[in-house]
């Protein structure tokens, strides 16, 4: 009896765990987890590699931050890194939210807590969600676009100096103004037959600062591929919100026809009752 009673207790512990399991949107789960992922790689990366470049431009561009309220190079990469902070505590918040709507919109919610009525807060609810994770996908590529811009200058710069390890005697120069990091007027370049140029190319910031800009771009693109899934998990889950609404209306027409019918059958019979008495 014992045995058997163990027996039972494990199969009713296996179908719970089953139905939790059951539970889990696995979808909505899948796009957090690469939501998070890209997130950390492109706030972790970038603010590293803003690091790395305000060395960079400091030690090798022999730049200074210029002295008062003045909007320069540095007043802005200051401005990117909160930024980046409050990208990081937006998601992690965002990512939450969704996971959340993905359990109370999943079908086996309804397994677990009985049934369920849709309300019009719901689907309200579920709409908003799709309006505002698209206007997201738009801000990611966005900033996927922005992101590319050093990546391409830090490109360049290690183009030179690979070229200038290959050709002997070559003279190559990077200019600071086209990139727009300094005004039109305020002539920054390096040039491969200085020293600073030399020393910047044997250094391991250049390196570091590049693949950090590389990794936080691909960060950027986990993140757009994060609210592509997400779109579609939310699409699909306004479509089962539908169809349960509708099906919800049909549940409650036909159970009030029924109520109907059973009245006037009961109606019927006290009358054939009393008829008969």
């Amino acid at each position: 009896t014992v045995n058997l009673k163990k027996g039972v207790d494990s199969l009713g512990c296996f179908e719970c765990c089953i139905k939790c399991l059951g539970g889990i949107p696995y979808a909505s789960l899948i796009a957090t987890i690469l939501l998070y992922a890209g997130v950390a790689l492109f706030c972790g990366c970038g603010h590293e590699a803003l690091s790395g470049s305000v060395t960079i431009l400091q030690t090798y561009f022999e730049m200074a931050r210029t002295p008062g309220d003045t909007l320069d190079v540095f007043t802005m990469i200051d401005i990117f890194k909160y930024v980046i902070y409050g990208i990081a505590a937006a998601f992690f918040v965002y990512g939450i939210l969704l996971m959340v709507e993905g359990f109370f919109t999943t079908g086996a919610i309804k397994d677990l807590y009985g049934d369920f009525k849709i309300t019009t807060c719901g689907r309200c609810v579920s709409a908003w969600f799709i309006m505002l994770t698209y206007l997201f996908m738009l801000a990611w590529l966005g900033v996927t676009v922005f992101t590319s811009l050093p990546v391409y200058m830090y490109f360049n710069l290690w183009t030179i100096c690979r070229n200038t390890t290959l050709v002997e005697g070559a003279n190559l120069c990077l200019d600071l103004r086209p990139f727009g990091i300094v005004t039109i007027g305020e002539e920054k370049k390096i040039c491969t037959a200085s020293e600073n140029f030399l020393r910047m190319c044997e250094s391991t910031e250049l390196n570091m600062t590049f693949h950090l800009f590389i990794v936080a771009l691909a960060g950027a693109g986990a993140a757009v591929i994060a609210m592509v899934h997400y779109l579609m998990v939310l699409s699909a889950n306004w479509a089962y919100v539908k169809d349960a609404c509708r099906m919800q209306k049909y549940e409650d027409i036909k159970s009030k026809e029924e109520q109907e019918l059973h009245d006037i059958h009961s109606t019927r019979s006290k009358e054939r009752l009393n008829a008969y008495t």
